[in-house]
């Protein structure tokens, strides 16, 4: 597998690092994060991305947030609670986010009155832990799916969920990569997932540097794919689930599922327990992130629209649970989707 797209080195005076994705594929950079600042610019302006990466950024991002305070409690959890609310602004809708924020808020309140120093040790191993139980649900994912991976198939993904956008091995691409490691053959078809081309850009080099066969195609070539009978199965990520099982993902998901379901083509996303927000009853309830529309007018800063076009960038769209054939979990597969099943799972 690739190096981790996340860690920690050192220890409480250490520093967080990531792959600069926004420099991928021609650059591979890696980077470090010693202020709060640079943590949330770095998730807001994508050099970390997918829900499960973006959660453990910002549980590191505590610890970098409470580096510099004092040795006491009462300064630790003011610093803590300022650096949670902060980096809480970054982005919207990926759950993991708050989720990871929220467990280290609960750990800081667990280690009341035991110290200062005691908290931010407290929080660097929860953020560890976040990390390390990230990579074994994401190994988990690819056992659970690796069936629906079978030999000659071809699999159509949108944008990225795979190492780059987790700990380790990803989400929709951790069935390719244990199908793979099986020694089956299979072709891989990645959208380009425009305007930012996360599929182009990380997808594609990411299972080329595993040695998996995969092709590149453009946004709107899916369609002709699939009536061509050259598409099987599809795999996508999510970064929200609703309690009926409704999807949040990367824009242009929703498409692709329309497009399934019309071919007959079954439809799965890929993605961990904690990408689950329960608390929502619908994705109509699910906030969705708008970029600013030079991503669209000046992709990668050349000019592709008229001045002053008006713009409309959502970074994710809703996949309503009925299109979804099945949700593959670290705690296997649930399919079909629906309230029930997925309470049952999550249980």
């Amino acid at each position: 597998m690739p190096e981790p797209t996340v860690r920690w080195v050192g220890g409480l005076d250490g520093r967080m690092e990531l792959i600069d994705q926004t420099r991928l594929p021609t650059e591979h950079t890696v980077i470090a994060c010693r202020t709060v600042e640079e943590v949330w610019e770095a998730i807001k302006a994508l050099r970390v991305r997918g829900a499960p990466a973006i959660g453990v950024a910002a549980a590191m991002g505590v610890v970098v947030g409470v580096q510099d305070a004092p040795d006491d409690e009462s300064a630790v959890r003011e610093a803590v609670a300022e650096t949670c609310d902060y980096l809480a602004t970054s982005r919207p809708t990926a759950v993991n986010l708050f989720w990871a924020l929220d467990r280290m808020r609960r750990v800081t309140e667990a280690r009341r009155r035991e110290g200062g120093r005691a908290v931010k040790e407290a929080l660097l191993a929860e953020a560890k832990a976040i990390r390390d139980e990230d990579a074994r649900m994401c190994r988990r994912i690819g056992d659970a799916g690796a069936h629906l991976v079978t030999e000659g198939c071809g699999v159509l993904t949108h944008c990225n969920a795979g190492s780059l956008a987790t700990s380790e091995y990803g989400t929709a691409l951790a069935p390719l990569y244990r199908a793979h490691e099986a020694g089956r053959g299979f072709r891989v078809w990645a959208d380009e997932t425009r305007p930012l081309l996360q599929g182009a850009r990380l997808t594609v080099w990411e299972l080329m540097q595993a040695g998996i066969d995969v092709t590149l195609i453009c946004d709107n070539t899916a369609a002709v794919l699939m009536r061509q009978g050259k598409v099987d199965l599809v795999l996508v990520g999510a970064d929200r689930i609703a309690a009926c099982g409704d999807v949040a993902n990367k824009i242009g998901t929703y498409s692709v599922a329309v497009l399934a379901r019309h071919h007959g083509i079954p439809f799965y996303v890929a993605a961990p327990s904690s990408t689950f927000d329960l608390a929502l009853e619908s994705g109509e309830a699910i906030p969705i992130e708008e970029r600013g529309g030079e991503e669209v007018t000046h992709g990668f800063g050349r000019q592709t629209a008229p001045d002053d076009a008006k713009t409309y960038c959502p970074a994710f769209d809703v996949t309503p649970a009925g299109l979804v054939t099945g949700i593959i979990t670290e705690r296997g597969l649930i399919a079909p989707p629906s309230r029930e099943a997925i309470a049952q799972a999550l249980a």
